[in-house]
């Protein structure tokens, strides 16, 4: 099936799938980024194989989006503490490591402190809405001012960055 034969479908059924995960996620945002999500992925499958349904193919790739992007959120729901008081926080004893395992995390925080350093202004941004505050790839994008292409494609530079730290320093 071509590419063009997609867009065309993509583009006909894009309200009704964007409600689809509206629904789904509760949120317009995150639908949108899913639906976004959904394009890429079934363009990258149509790239490797023949999809004889395609419409059927669209909506289930979204669906499995949204649904995948709900078990993260549920699993992260349960780690956040954000109503539990401070003082209980602070209360709890944090599990006993060994010098070797708190030098390891010391070494590996400073080195990739001073990495994400030299990262230029807009790289730190990019890095800290996403992976500090949390908020999804079209926020930052419209925030900063660039494409939705461009966050993609700095976040995953400074995603490989860090694990080129960690890898480098697993690996002395």
């Amino acid at each position: 099936m071509s590419q063009s034969r997609f867009h065309h479908v993509f583009l006909a059924q894009r309200t009704p799938l964007l409600r689809t995960l509206e629904r789904m996620v509760n949120n317009p945002s995150t639908a949108e980024d899913l639906l976004q999500e959904t394009y890429l992925r079934v363009t990258r499958a149509l790239a490797e194989r023949t999809v004889d349904h395609l419409e059927p193919f669209v909506f289930q790739t979204a669906r499995n989006l949204a649904l995948d992007h709900l078990r993260a959120r549920r699993i992260q729901s349960r780690t956040v503490l954000d109503d539990v008081p401070l003082d209980v926080v602070n209360s709890v004893v944090a599990p006993q490591s060994s010098a070797e395992d708190a030098a390891h995390a010391k070494q590996m925080l400073e080195r990739l402190n001073v990495r994400l350093q030299s990262l230029s202004s807009r790289q730190q941004q990019i890095f800290i809405l996403s992976r500090l505050h949390g908020h999804s790839y079209q926020d930052i994008a419209e925030r900063l001012g660039v494409s939705l292409s461009t966050v993609q494609k700095e976040l995953k530079l400074i995603m490989a960055i860090c694990m080129g730290v960690a890898e480098r320093l697993d690996t002395e």
